[in-house]
């Protein structure tokens, strides 16, 4: 029991590492491409190599017809606004400063999840939505006072709905796909997307193809798309579902930090408060209770006997 629960945490610990350095670095990359072309070539490169990852483990059945119909093309149309305005959005925000806008997205999914899904809205998520929102606040203030880009803070909180919206949209069809194939479409699909965009409204002879971008567009490409995503659902197989939730406000975090130390961002001390007050929603959103975390991680191991006796 020791061992596994040391394999998930460290599993758990990467998984926020490598979302945390994704926004430095593709802030880095940021000023040598045309945004949307730089996020449809690390998505679609992504996306094949998941495919590729995941293709003799998973079978060729998952391709039938339930995956290309339009589960998979309205959803990938949620992953290309996620990434283009990930990309766009770096372009006007400090890296730390937008990750924490993104990562108002939990509060936002709390909202959504009990809108269109019926989930139980508790006091703590109540509290958790009155905090995030104080929070945003305390953050944009910096707009006005140090010259923050509010277009990249309206970017940050689209791209935090968009994601929302996403993962309400997977619980609907999860019973209907495999995760791993649906993703992997997903990023492939609005990868192609992002580049016929770029092709239209960019100039690929923009892209400076230095050290620094090549290696924004190799990080986003392995760690940042294949491998964080193979994580993070085998993570949500295995029950680790809460536990994820709970540790995504360390993200912003760690993006703050790798920023302030290797791209010399400032840290301003209302960003510093925004930064808490949204962790701490964060944490309120996905509290559930020991006797919840129970009675879904029971649920869980149900659905795993009974896949195991067929």
């Amino acid at each position: 029991m020791g061992k596994v629960f040391t394999i998930s945490t460290c599993a758990l610990l990467l998984l926020v590492f490598i979302w945390g350095g994704s926004w430095p670095i593709y802030k880095m990359a940021v000023p040598y491409t045309p945004p949307l072309l730089f996020a449809g070539m690390r998505t679609v490169i992504g996306g094949l190599i998941l495919a590729a990852l995941i293709y003799k483990n998973e079978g060729q059945d998952q391709m039938a017809s339930k995956l290309v119909k339009n589960i998979v093309f309205q959803h990938s149309l949620i992953r290309f606004s996620f990434f283009g305005l990930q990309t766009v959005g770096l372009s006007y925000l400090p890296g730390g400063l937008f990750s924490v806008l993104v990562y108002f997205q939990p509060v936002l999914l709390g909202l959504f999840a009990w809108i269109s899904l019926g989930e139980y809205m508790s006091l703590f998520k109540i509290m958790g939505m009155i905090i995030g929102f104080i929070g945003i606040v305390v953050v944009s203030v910096d707009g006005l006072t140090v010259h923050v880009s509010i277009i990249g803070v309206v970017l940050g909180l689209l791209m935090a709905f968009s994601w929302a919206l996403g993962v309400v949209y997977v619980k609907k069809v999860s019973s209907e796909v495999d995760a791993f194939w649906m993703v992997s479409l997903q990023f492939i699909i609005g990868g192609v997307i992002l580049i016929g965009t770029g092709t239209i409204v960019e100039n690929w002879s923009a892209i400076e193809w230095n050290g620094k971008y090549l290696f924004g567009l190799g990080y986003g490409s392995t760690f940042g798309i294949p491998l964080a995503y193979i994580i993070y659902y085998k993570l949500i197989h295995a029950g680790e579902a809460s536990k994820v939730g709970t540790f995504t406000f360390l993200v912003p975090i760690i993006a703050v930090i790798i920023s302030t130390v290797f791209l010399d961002e400032q840290v301003t001390y209302r960003l510093v408060v925004g930064l808490l007050l949204v962790g701490v929603s964060i944490y309120f959103v996905n509290y559930r209770g020991k006797k919840v975390n129970a009675s879904l991680l029971n649920r869980a191991q149900e659905k795993c006997n009974t896949k195991d006796v067929r």
